[in-house]
């Protein structure tokens, strides 16, 4: 029994750590790709008349990162559920 316990611990831990790890890369990709990396070839297309490349660097990546804290609270609440480790 006690065994199982540990391998389901060890397996939510794994999967906890493989969405942060998902969630980082794109906030990555998106801060620092979209907004340093790519900014230049983002700049040929406007939204509203700014530069994409820009928006990114300024407003995009900050939508992104709230975007990504609740997609961690929704994934986290149903790997809890999961596992039966969820508050009532």
């Amino acid at each position: 029994m006690r065994e199982a316990k540990q391998a389901a611990a060890r397996a939510y831990w794994r999967e906890n750590l493989r969405l942060l790890l998902i969630l980082l890369v794109i906030w990555f990709a998106v801060s620092y790709g979209a907004g340093i990396l790519f900014a230049e070839a983002l700049n040929n297309i406007q939204i509203a008349g700014f530069p994409l490349g820009f928006w990114f660097a300024q407003q995009g990546a900050i939508y992104t990162f709230v975007a990504l804290i609740f997609v961690y609270v929704f994934r986290m609440n149903q790997l809890d559920r999961k596992y039966d480790v969820h508050e009532e």
